[in-house]
């Protein structure tokens, strides 16, 4: 795989990430609790906001190690983090507002950085999970 070799599922999930761990962040600064990045519930209903729909076990499991593999992110369990190397290039993109980020991240991974591969797995009891944790805040409107 070379540069180039991104998918438009990938780039969705980056921004999911990114969109999920700093509404994360934002929270646990305001409750005065310690910065520990997104669960996968958080990153689901950041997915969910931006592309109106939740991404299945397999494309999400992919593109994580994907993305972790290449140094963009962090994965320990179902915690997500945005690596450095993301957070650059995050902060390097041409401005182009959410409606378009995922197409714009999309180019801009291929232009930057070739995918990895880590072997991180996504059992189907912790997916499962974090889909039941996110449908639970949609009926209690969080």
């Amino acid at each position: 795989m070379g540069a180039g070799d991104w998918n438009w599922n990938d780039a969705w999930i980056f921004v999911s990430a990114v969109i999920a761990e700093r509404l994360e962040r934002d929270r646990a600064l305001h409750a005065a609790l310690p910065v520990s990045g997104a669960t996968l519930a958080d990153l689901l209903a950041a997915a969910d906001f931006l592309h109106h729909s939740v991404p299945n076990r397999t494309d999400l499991e992919e593109s994580i190690r994907r993305l972790a593999g290449a140094g963009l992110i962090t994965v320990e369990d179902d915690i997500i983090e945005v690596a450095s190397a993301g957070e650059q290039l995050w902060r390097t993109r041409p401005f182009s507002g959410l409606s378009s980020a995922v197409m714009t991240l999309q180019a801009q991974l291929n232009r930057a950085a070739q995918p990895g591969y880590t072997d991180w797995t996504l059992s189907e009891n912790v997916y499962t999970a974090a889909v039941r944790e996110y449908s639970h805040r949609l009926a209690d409107g969080r």
